[in-house]
């Protein structure tokens, strides 16, 4: 059988970099760990609205460091900044006491983000969209936006089925192999009626360099087309005589 790696993790070293950045002594490394799970527990469930796809854990000696990487940072900043005092305070509980920073990143891109597209999906399965229309929607919004590739997979009971199954969608290309290649990848569920889907995202994006303009999606003209009577009287009188 097929062994599947986590495309992150797979290119730590090369295009991608770790959630959590801080280096522990032995006896220590397993409270941070315990801690950083906390932390991005409680805020992915205090977040639930706010499309946040990936969570940053910075540690210096007595100090914490988080980035929330969000698509609606008005949601997460709040009125007058409330949200972001009461996030710090319990932050600071769960890290034992330490001086806790929150920086927001704003996702400029939210359309290509793999783990808000899955969060996206998971979303509409829920409110019993179909799982079909809902995965179609989603290739074609990425790839207007300038992906390279995307491939999203449902396992479960799909659409209240009685025997679970997986469905795969996918568009353009998805070299999972090649590790030069940007790939971003995200995984969530969707609490429905009949159970649990699980939903698997992975998107192709083209390298974007500092300071240069996003990719945009080339539209094809539109082909012209004959009417139809035309091709029924051509047929009709036959071939020419010479």
């Amino acid at each position: 059988m097929g062994q599947k790696v986590n495309p992150i993790g797979f290119r730590l070293p090369l295009t991608r970099d770790w959630s959590s950045r801080w280096y522990a002594s032995r006896k220590d490394f397993a409270e941070y760990l315990y801690a950083d799970g906390q932390i991005r527990s409680f805020l992915k469930k205090k977040l639930k609205q706010a499309a946040v796809a990936r969570i940053v854990i910075e540690r210096a000696w007595n100090s914490l460091r988080v980035t929330i990487h969000t698509a609606r940072p008005g949601v997460v900043i709040g009125r007058k900044g409330s949200e972001i005092e009461k996030m710090t305070e319990e932050i600071s509980r769960l890290a034992g006491g330490k001086q806790v920073k929150i920086d927001i990143v704003e996702i400029k891109q939210p359309d290509i983000d793999a783990q808000l597209v899955a969060e996206n999906v998971a979303s509409q399965l829920e409110r019993r969209i179909s799982f079909r229309r809902a995965m179609k929607r989603a290739l074609q919004i990425a790839m207007e936006q300038g992906a390279l590739g995307i491939k999203i997979r449902c396992s479960g009971r799909l659409g209240g089925a009685e025997i679970a199954r997986t469905e795969v969608y996918r568009e353009g290309k998805v070299p999972l192999h090649t590790l030069r290649q940007t790939i971003d990848y995200g995984f969530t569920e969707a609490e429905t009626v009949a159970g649990k889907i699980g939903v698997k995202c992975w998107v192709c994006k083209k390298p974007v360099v500092p300071g240069e303009e996003p990719p945009q999606r080339e539209e094809r003209p539109a082909r012209e087309r004959r009417p139809r009577n035309q091709d029924r009287e051509a047929h009709a009188s036959g071939p020419a005589k010479a």
